[in-house]
């Protein structure tokens, strides 16, 4: 008996050793591309020039070895990636500009971002940020924010208690000890179930990894779950889990606060999922220098050097497929044309509903393994954005670079359960939960480009249902309820804004616009307004969701990127790129990183001695 054990073991550790440790493939961090800083660039058009390149199909390349469809950053990623390695990459962007939400836009002479507002994990030399160093030849610049990065509110005006939460693996937890004497057992247990979770988020990417029948023997067998703490805590939500650690309701509080990162309320939220946010900000927080659109503007000349392109207003209706149902390209509408593109491989950054709903013939949407697949996931929570455009320097404003998490009171179950439950016209009133940030305080070029000016970026929730039925009208003239309704949740918005930045009055108020979820529809491709792709509830993050949703699709030649491949947010969709680079090179590319930022930092030390 024993000795069938030892031989099944031996077996599956040197199947997970082949795929784990797996190098036939070409590597595109074999070498470091880091390039002497160049100057930044301010000029709008300029820029453009890189940014807003029109599709034509005179602009299509020859010969082309992949088509993306998707220009966010889990597009342009993988798109990076294969052109880092030869391949010839034309990335399709249905906007007028590229980037996905790392795009910005202008009004009135103001700068918005529309989805960084702040990234974790980028020292020097770590992994992640020797990826994107590489994947814009070092031009991408990061610029630190405060510490405390983030400013939790909790309470009605009268009753608010504000808690700073600090970066630090040791300094977060102490500070947090400070506010709460006599609960330094809860937090502590707090921060080991989320180191442990969060740096465990290793075995969700294998199971995308190995090849399937493996991955189902770790699922179905219970191994999957058994070998790793973060599929393990992966059904408990975060609400269950704090509630057993503290009976201190602000404390609690404390511990969920970040839930807003992913979109899902405490008692939905999977605590594994809800791990990684808080891990990811342990090092500290950073915002890119220049702005958002910066990101995309470093990497297409990647794309294009390798002789492929970024090409927006490239609106793709289809994917076309053989007889033998194997991706061969694309239809893209141009005016009233359909121009067919060809491939021999496609890879979508548009989401797996967008993908498998809209792009799909419906007798390949039928099929049984595409419907699994959908049966598993479901739409994200509808985002609600406003943008404020402010008269007055960071200094006259009391603006500084961090964030505030704004929150009416700390039973935030309830609070959002009910807001989102409510008639629209009231629940636009009393917002529970907002998001501010001011990016124009954290990025310090920003007063040589816009002088005396500033910006807030506030983010919420909202039930795309409350503005559906205005969905199909044109985005610049919905009607005049539809503006109405945005205005209240501007003016309810804008009084806690006011009531919490007291240097903050109306009169300083230049520009103000809302974001609802049919904006992001429009926009972002978001099919129910979602801003982190496919909902991140505990469903989501079973073994057998992660182990079926991966990077090759039951379509040959068909591949997914971004955030439903991985997790949500700008680290998760590039490790979905990352990850369905992997899968299409053969070699494990995680693992690449890994070396390449050893590599770079025993370079770099040299260098200073």
């Amino acid at each position: 008996m024993w000795i069938i054990v030892a031989i099944i073991c031996a077996a599956l550790a040197t199947f997970l050793y082949k795929y784990v440790f797996r190098t036939s493939g070409p590597n595109p961090f074999d070498i470091d591309t880091r390039a002497p800083l160049k100057p930044l660039v301010t000029q709008k058009k300029e820029k453009n020039k890189v940014l807003k390149q029109g599709f034509l199909a005179s602009k299509v390349p020859e010969k082309l070895d992949a088509i993306v469809i998707g220009s966010g950053i889990g597009g342009l990623g993988v798109a990076v990636l294969l052109a880092k390695v030869g391949k010839r990459v034309l990335v399709l962007e249905q906007h007028d500009r590229a980037g996905g939400c790392c795009h910005t836009f202008t009004e009135k002479g103001f700068e918005f971002d529309v989805g960084i507002h702040y990234i974790g994990d980028l020292l020097e030399h770590k992994p992640f940020r020797c990826m994107l160093d590489q994947l814009t030849n070092g031009q991408l610049q990061w610029e630190p924010l405060d510490n405390p990065f983030d400013q939790v509110v909790l309470g009605p005006p009268g009753n608010r208690r504000t808690y700073p939460i600090y970066s630090g693996r040791d300094r977060f937890p102490d500070e947090l000890k400070k506010f709460f004497p006599g609960e330094e057992a809860a937090i502590d247990e707090y921060m080991r179930l989320v180191k442990k979770a969060g740096h465990n988020i290793w075995f969700l990417g294998l199971l995308k990894l190995i090849p399937v029948p493996l991955a189902k023997f770790l699922v179905y067998t219970g191994l999957a779950n058994r070998l790793s703490f973060f599929f393990r805590m992966a059904s408990r939500s975060v609400t269950e889990v704090v509630n057993e650690l503290t009976k201190n309701n602000d404390l609690r509080a404390i511990f969920s606060y970040i839930f807003g990162t992913y979109g899902n309320m405490p008692k939905d939220a999977s605590f594994s999922m809800h791990s990684l946010m808080v891990c990811h900000y342990l090092t500290g927080a950073w915002y890119p220098i220049g702005g958002a659109s910066e990101i995309a503007y470093h990497m297409i000349p990647i794309v294009e050097k390798a002789g492929g392109a970024v090409l927006v207003r490239a609106p793709v209706n289809r994917i076309l497929f053989n007889d033998n149902k194997e991706a061969i390209g694309v239809s893209v509408i141009k005016g009233q044309e359909e121009i067919h593109v060809h491939a021999p491989m496609v890879i979508s950054n548009a989401g797996i509903f967008n993908t498998y709903q809209q792009l799909l013939p419906k007798e390949l949407q039928a099929m049984p393994a595409i419907q699994k697949q959908l049966g598993m996931m479901k739409n994200g929570a509808g985002g609600l954005s406003i943008f404020l455009g402010l008269t007055g320097t960071k200094e006259d404003l009391g603006l500084k670079a961090n964030n505030y998490w704004i929150f009416t009171e700390h039973n935030m179950d309830e609070l959002v359960e009910t807001y989102l439950k409510g008639n629209r016209e009231e629940s636009a009133k009393s917002v529970p939960v907002l998001f501010v940030a001011s990016p124009s305080a954290k990025d310090p070029t920003w007063e040589e480009r816009s002088p005396g000016k500033c910006t807030l970026s506030l983010v919420s929730f909202a039930n795309y249902e409350w503005f559906g039925e205005w969905k199909d009208d044109k985005v610049t003239n919905r009607g005049t309820d539809y503006k109405e309704l945005k205005q209240i949740f501007c003016d309810s918005i804008l009084e806690v804004v006011m009531s919490v930045f007291p240097k903050i009055t109306r009169d300083k108020v230049e520009f103000i616009e809302a974001g609802t979820p049919i904006t992001n529809t429009h926009y972002i491709g978001a099919p129910k307004g979602e801003i982190y792709g496919a909902d991140h509830g505990t469903a989501r993050f079973s073994a057998e969701c992660n182990a079926t949703v991966r990077p090759q699709t039951p379509l040959k030649n068909l591949y997914l990127t971004g955030q439903d491949v991985f997790v949500c947010g700008f680290a998760g969709a590039l490790a979905g790129a990352l990850t369905c680079g992997s899968v299409i090179l053969n070699r494990n590319l995680h693992l690449d990183a890994i070396a390449l930022a050893k590599k770079t930092k025993r370079v770099d030390t040299k260098k200073l001695k």
